[in-house]
């Protein structure tokens, strides 16, 4: 079954816009938790514009699921997570300055760079991901310098989705039958919601994760919390198709 990461990025950018501890970030991870997530997920950026590098080891403290922590591995980033050491590491390839994570890894013209911290993080412990675009001689590449898992950027699918779901997802199913002959696990991440979650889970063979924050925390505006998590689980155990 495909687990469910909950992505807490959102509720820290509220509650640092007022400077203080509302809402509680903290109790937000320990009830997503108990409301059935399966993991909780954080990208700390440079700025600290809404995940704090302090918030990590009280996060870790509390966390009883899996820890997953996504961003761009500079020496600040690096020795974080050789500190806290999470039950993941997702790298992304979002230097400072960039809104959000909109593309994946050249693991070709970067295997030097990622090979030696991928080779520390997994000394320390920590199953490392890579993110990716749906591409298999990026993916091959990923294999070879040593890469637990890859994170399909999934911001294409989503955009396309409306206009033709078949060829939006098409290069992700390719190139996840790749991944699972080279043993590489499969996580996805990036504009996931409760429309187009359920087709791609269904498309991509033996996806291990997904990783939602954006469209979950705005979900949850109107359905509340726990009752938004339910719904993304049901999308990733529901054997019935909808429309």
């Amino acid at each position: 079954m495909t687990k469910l990461s909950v992505n807490i990025n959102k509720v820290a950018l509220i509650r640092n816009s007022r400077g203080e501890d509302l809402p509680d970030l903290v109790q937000v991870a320990k009830d997503c938790e108990a409301f059935g997530a399966d993991g909780i997920t954080v990208h700390p950026r440079p700025d600290e514009r809404h995940i704090r590098y302090d918030d990590i080891p009280k996060l870790k403290a509390v966390n009883t699921t899996e820890f997953n922590i996504e961003g761009f591995p500079n020496q600040r980033f690096i020795d974080m997570i050789l500190l806290e050491k999470p039950t993941q590491c997702t790298l992304v390839p979002d230097p400072p300055g960039v809104l959000t994570s909109n593309t994946g890894w050249d693991t070709i013209e970067n295997a030097s760079f990622l090979t030696d911290i991928i080779s520390s993080f997994k000394t320390a412990g920590v199953r490392v991901s890579l993110f990716l675009n749906p591409e298999i001689k990026m993916a091959e590449a990923a294999a070879k310098i040593g890469a637990d898992r890859i994170e399909f950027y999934t911001g294409l699918y989503a955009k396309k989705y409306h206009q033709n779901k078949e060829a939006a997802v098409a290069a992700h199913t390719e190139t996840a039958h790749v991944c699972n002959s080279l043993g590489l696990g499969i996580n996805a991440g990036h504009d996931l919601n409760l429309k187009n979650l359920k087709y791609y889970k269904d498309q991509v063979p033996k996806l291990l994760e997904v990783s939602i924050g954006h469209a979950l925390i705005s979900d949850a505006l109107y359905f509340g919390l726990e009752n938004s998590i339910q719904m993304y689980q049901r999308q990733l155990s529901e054997k019935i198709q909808f429309s």
